[in-house]
């Protein structure tokens, strides 16, 4: 089983609604999938990381916002356990479980 990360999850909390608006736009822009109002998924590349990185940089406050990347393993990302009715958006994230 491969312990390389597949997926990278992307979670902020941004304080003002316009940059929080900016944020989610170029999170989508970038490809990733919304799974709540503020947690986006996303293939894991270096590329895609590190234009996470930019943007995020570019917009939030660094005084009062936060923008956390978590690279996931295969392993990591099927055992995901949802609680409540599942997030969707534009697209479905496959897997995990609903409880």
């Amino acid at each position: 089983m491969s312990t390389r990360p597949t997926h990278i999850l992307v979670i902020y909390d941004v304080s003002d609604d316009s940059r929080r608006v900016e944020l989610a736009a170029a999170l989508k822009r970038l490809g990733l999938t919304r799974v709540q109002r503020s947690a986006f998924v996303g293939p894991c590349t270096v590329a895609l990381i590190s234009d996470v990185k930019n943007v995020s940089r570019r917009i939030i406050d660094f005084s009062t916002d936060n923008v956390q990347i978590y690279p996931l393993t295969p392993a990591s990302y099927r055992l995901r356990i949802v609680v409540g009715r599942e997030f969707r958006d534009e697209g479905d994230v496959a897997g995990g479980y609903v409880v």
